[in-house]
């Protein structure tokens, strides 16, 4: 799939062209951008291995362990000028991180040290990212790649409910597991009344592959309408189908709801590139995939997967909110709020109290980025990282605005897409302290990096 052309289709310029954006792609030799990526679906995927919960910390943090040994490198760089427009949002959030690790109810030094990492390690790839991500043809083949990464995890979540014993790991997250009500929770009926763990995909967390499978169905829906070989356009809305079913089949119901907004927001770009069919046929396209994806799906799934889409439906869209996560919300701002406005300190909730928490300080329960952001820094944390994010968004909506640069504003234009659909989780979970953060600022930083290349100032 590396041939994949995204410079084309949605993005192209007149095909007299395109043998020399093939030139131009070739001339890019593979580097850390494409190993990252790769790295982000295969070390989490080490854990489907039997035997590897004794080392499930040391995989879960090596993810993050790259993302900080990048930030090491590019501090050593004589040239770190053109940052990114939201630099000073991103390391003022780092900077009241780090006065909170003082605080006096943070669980401990060594639980909030590990806190603080997990924040770091998300966040720097604004920063590094500019500085080895260079062309529109280089940030293309990054995309293709999350698309085959997304794409292969997304069809294992799908295998996993059609064939369990084959596809399912054989073992899953013990904090799972082992719990107090076991597997039940995450667990659903099928057909002919058989037992369906949401699918984890290529990783040991039942219903983890909802995350990829977003951007499997957004990037493989992108890439079967660009003008590429017949069999890779096939490949692309495969891994498309496959994502959108795996959300499905996860019963994941803001991925699919994020998912319907990431289409919108594209087609939402392509209006304002000047390019109506290109939109109408992306959301042609889009709406037969969702609908067929369902029918997949529930032939896997059962009755379980029609009534959990359905219940989307069952009242108004707030009131679903509320029942699922907006009581979580509520309960932040009409309480936490006033009870904690600077913060109760670090590894109070997350992975890292989880892990190194000391019962002492106790743990705060925190399923939204918005109460872990408040916990963890206050109400100017909150204020801080919403600025970030909103910055980040508009410049990426600035650089797809730029029509004279066709290639950058359509690689703009999906990113944009993507980003606003992980900003949009932060009601609904907390991507910014998970790989999907990651993904997040590394696109965003790669993404400066070709504007910054092609003598775009995005202020």
């Amino acid at each position: 799939m590396k041939s994949l052309d995204f410079t084309t289709a949605h993005i192209q310029q007149p095909r007299a062209g395109a043998p020399a954006a093939v030139s131009a792609r070739a001339r890019i030799p593979w580097g850390f951008p494409e190993f990252f990526i790769i790295s982000q679906t295969a070390l989490p995927a080490l854990l489907y291995l039997p035997g590897t919960q004794n080392f499930r910390l040391l995989i879960r943090f090596s993810a993050f362990a790259i993302s900080l040994a990048a930030f090491a490198w590019w501090q050593a760089q004589p040239r770190r000028d053109r940052l990114h427009p939201a630099a000073n949002w991103g390391f003022a959030v780092m900077a009241l991180l780090t006065v909170m690790l003082f605080h006096p109810t943070t669980s401990s030094l060594q639980a909030g040290l590990a806190h603080l990492m997990v924040y770091f390690s998300v966040i720097v790839p604004m920063f590094w990212a500019s500085l080895l991500v260079r062309t529109p043809e280089h940030l293309a083949r990054i995309l293709a790649l999350l698309l085959v990464c997304s794409g292969i995890n997304s069809i294992v979540g799908v295998l996993q409910v059609y064939d369990p014993a084959v596809w399912m790991p054989r073992e899953l997250s013990r904090i799972v597991s082992e719990g107090p009500m076991g597997l039940g929770p995450v667990t659903y009926v099928g057909p002919g009344g058989r037992t369906i763990v949401r699918p984890p995909g290529l990783f040991d967390t039942p219903g983890a592959v909802a995350g990829p499978a977003m951007f499997a169905a957004l990037l493989g829906t992108v890439f079967g309408l660009s003008a590429i070989p017949v069999w890779q356009r096939a490949i692309s809305f495969t891994f498309a189908g496959a994502g959108v079913a795996a959300i499905y089949l996860s019963q994941v119901r803001v991925s699919l709801v994020i998912v319907v907004m990431m289409f919108a927001a594209y087609a939402a770009v392509l209006f304002l590139q000047r390019k109506p069919t290109k939109a109408v046929t992306l959301g042609m396209f889009a709406g037969s995939i969702i609908v067929l994806s369902f029918l997949l799906a529930f032939t896997l799934g059962g009755d379980s997967v029609s009534t959990r889409v359905m219940s989307l439906f069952a009242d108004d869209p707030m009131a679903v909110y509320y029942r699922a996560r907006g009581g979580q919300l509520d309960y932040t701002v009409r309480e936490l709020m006033y009870e904690m406005p600077l913060g109760a300190g670090l590894a109070r909730w997350g992975m890292a109290a989880s892990y190194f928490g000391t019962p002492e300080q106790g743990s705060i329960w925190a399923e939204i980025q918005i109460t872990g952001w408040l916990v963890d820094g206050g109400v100017l944390l909150v204020a801080l990282y919403l600025g970030l994010l909103v910055v980040t968004l508009l410049t990426e909506f600035r650089i797809a605005r730029m029509l004279p640069l066709p290639r950058l504003a359509a690689c703009a234009g999906v990113i944009f897409a993507a980003n606003l659909g992980v900003a949009i989780m932060i009601v609904s979970f907390t991507p910014f302290v998970t790989q999907i953060g990651i993904q997040f600022w590394f696109l965003a930083g790669a993404l400066h990096g070709v504007a910054s290349e092609s003598g775009v100032v995005a202020d």
